[in-house]
Order: structure tokens, then sequence, then C-alpha cells
């Protein structure tokens, strides 16, 4: 366990940008402290909003996840990678087709802003996570890539911790597609600054006096900092104390979990 560093500063922010796996929940089991730390942002009127990589679910679902683990949070409070994907796609290409690899919280948020759906000649391969991951739907992604379909990923997180351990996510799910065609994908998610720039929007408070709590140094971490937020590593999730010395840049602060902070 590590020793908890004077927080004071860090409590009087007004906004925090938190990130859900590993930091929240462990697919269906809540952490220590997190029931703690949300009672703590309502009853200090804090803005806050979850800002997840996972494209697996929609806002309305994570909202629902979170009242079967006891907790009941508004569904504003939610951002996924997949309504990130959705709004760069629709920025880029409106109108378009795309085969899809993802669960329905990805496909929902493009059918919302028109993207249509096409295993024949799409305009984009987008992968997000999903148990329907094959070996036929790598061949079928890999085919129209070298087609000449644009590749998109809801995000760059290589693994994610579950209450099964740590598993495969959507950068892994995208190699064998990367590797075959010799085409790298563009990444959406965090630390893309087209997702943070939108959070902190979402968030209406100043990077100066909001806070990024995460547990992955490449991505929640390092998103952090170059969007001027102070930076808190939980080690609930993926990375462990020693993990963060193999990174360049350090968080602001290191803390077991996010309950830490209520104290």
């Amino acid at each position: 366990m590590i020793s908890i560093p004077n927080l004071d500063a860090l409590r009087e922010k007004q906004g925090y940008i938190c990130d859900m796996d590993g930091v929240i929940y462990h697919g269906n089991i809540c952490l220590p402290g997190v029931k703690e730390f949300v009672f703590w942002l309502y009853k200090e009127k804090k803005e806050f909003l979850f800002l997840t990589n996972s494209s697996e679910r929609s806002p309305r679902e994570l909202m629902q996840k979170l009242a079967r683990l006891g907790l009941e949070v508004d569904e504003r409070h939610f951002y996924t990678s997949a309504l990130a994907t959705a709004k760069f796609i629709d920025s880029q290409s409106p109108g378009c087709s795309a085969y899809v690899i993802g669960a329905p919280g990805l496909l929902n948020a493009l059918y919302e802003v028109g993207v249509t759906m096409n295993d024949v000649d799409p305009d984009y391969v987008i992968v997000g996570e999903t148990t329907g991951y094959n070996y036929d739907t790598i061949l079928k992604a890999t085919s129209l890539v070298n087609k000449g379909a644009r590749l998109i990923a809801t995000n760059p997180d290589m693994t994610g911790p579950t209450e099964r351990g740590i598993v495969p996510a959507c950068r892994a799910l995208v190699a064998p597609i990367e590797l075959a065609t010799g085409v790298n994908a563009y990444y959406v998610g965090k630390p893309n600054a087209l997702m943070m720039r939108t959070g902190l929007k979402m968030l209406s408070v100043h990077s100066a006096d909001a806070a990024m709590i995460g547990d992955r140094m490449d991505t929640d971490i390092i998103a952090g900092i170059e969007s001027g937020l102070d930076t808190v590593l939980v080690l609930s999730g993926c990375t462990s104390e020693a993990d963060v010395k193999k990174f360049p840049y350090r968080p602001k602060y290191i803390l077991n979990g996010v309950g830490d902070i209520v104290g």
C-alpha cells in the first residue's frame, strides 16, 4: 500500500474527469471506496464526468450498470469512445457507411449520426471491444481495408481489467488487421485530444480547475497531462506503482483508489 499524499488541493478542484474500468469497477464488481467517492462528488456539488474508452455500452446502459452496483448517477455524466468515434466519423464523412466490429454501444452511436452498415464496399472499417470478435470478422475487415476502406478504432487500450483479470481490449483486436494490411488505425479515444476537448466542454470547468482520474498511464494520465489537468493514477486497475517508472512522465498523485480522495 502506498502512503497517501496531502490531497487538500485535489479536493478543492471543481471538476473531475474519471475513467471507469479499473477505477469505478472491474466488470460487474464495484471497487472499494467508489460509493463514498460518488456520494462526496454530489455532496460537495462537484462537476464530474465519467469518460470511458470502452465502446461497448451507451451512457444509458452505463447509468443502469452503476444503478445495479448501487450508484445513482444521471445519464449526462457519461461520455464514451463510441460517442467520440461517431462524432468524428460524422464530421469527416456525413452519411457514410461502415463495416463495424463492435458491441451495441458503438453500433447505436453510429446509427444515431446516420452511419449505415455495409460489409461490401464501406467507407470505413470501425473496430471496438466486442465478444463477437472472431477469425471471420478479421478476414472480412482485412479484405475491406485492402480494398480501400479506412481503418478506425474506438480506443488504443491494449488490455482492460475485469473481474476475471486482465483481458485483451480494443488495440489487441485491431492489431491483426493492422499487421495483415500494413495499415495503421486511427484511434479516437483517450489520449486523443478530440475526446478530451469534448469531455472538458461537457464538464464546463477550466482545465486548471479540473483533475483527470484513471488507472492507465498511456491513456488516462497522458491525456490529463496534455490537456492541462492535474492527474491522479489509481492502482485499482491495470497499473502498479512499479509500472510508473517505465514512463517518462508522472501523475501528480498516486492513490490506491478513488476512495482515498474522500479520506
